[in-house]
């Protein structure tokens, strides 16, 4: 009777231990699922941001494993692009970006804004080579892209391209492309140019300068009005 009692005993200090340990997982599972995790310091790769079904919107990386670039959901071919962020939209599309880098020759920032379905619209950008006279070009850049021409239709007109294997076609085609307006023209630049200008410039939808309101390197103020042969105009 003594040995029952003691076994009945045991048992119940056993199921008030289960019991006990059952309920502290379920408060601890129900903190990590409502609560944020917090980190003094972590050294990633890279790190995708995605929604609830998977779906990507941001990529921070380094160069070795940066995102190639993606167009209805499907990554592009893989290419070299440099350390930084690149954004994409709920179509599965990449809509812009964040990239930089620098050498003992060169050193460059971009952040971009893509049209849909299509390339940059919009850049701030700095750009600098050194050398017997540095190089260094800055400012914001505007362009302007068809809505009939999308990236898609561009990425598969290039690899048909590169298919015939003959430099002098593709060189024709591209030209024939940029005549239409298939390729995007940039239409604006304010900021810093190569040989120290610094204004606004502006191009027609061809990409032809037409207007330039600068100061030179001299502090000279010039206000141009061109043709569309760059020709000034009084």
């Amino acid at each position: 009777m003594e040995k029952l009692v003691r076994e009945v005993r045991i048992l119940k200090i056993y199921a008030a231990s289960l019991t006990f340990v059952c309920i502290l997982f379920f408060f601890l599972a129900f903190k990590n699922q409502y609560s944020n995790e917090r980190f003094k310091e972590i050294d990633v790769e890279r790190i995708n941001i995605v929604e609830k079904d998977g779906t990507l919107k941001m990529v921070i990386s380094n160069k070795e494993r940066q995102h190639p670039g993606s167009l209805n959901h499907k990554d592009l071919k893989p290419r070299e692009r440099e350390a930084g962020l690149i954004f994409f939209n709920s179509l599965g599309d990449e809509c812009g970006g964040l990239v930089y880098d620098a050498n003992e020759k060169e050193s460059g920032m971009v952040y971009s804004v893509d049209q849909r379905k299509t390339d940059q619209i919009m850049q701030l950008q700095y750009f600098e080579k050194s050398g017997k006279e540095k190089n260094r070009v800055y400012g914001l850049k505007l362009w302007d892209r068809p809505d009939d021409f999308p990236l898609e239709t561009l990425i598969k007109f290039d690899d048909s391209l590169k298919k015939l294997n003959n430099p002098d076609i593709s060189k024709k085609a591209y030209a024939k492309l940029r005549e239409e307006g298939k390729l995007g023209n940039e239409r604006f630049f304010a900021g810093k140019t190569a040989n120290g200008d610094v204004g606004v410039f502006i191009r027609d939808t061809k990409g032809k300068v037409r207007l330039k309101l600068y100061v030179d390197k001299n502090n000279q103020t010039h206000i141009e009005k061109l043709d569309e042969n760059g020709n000034p105009v009084q």
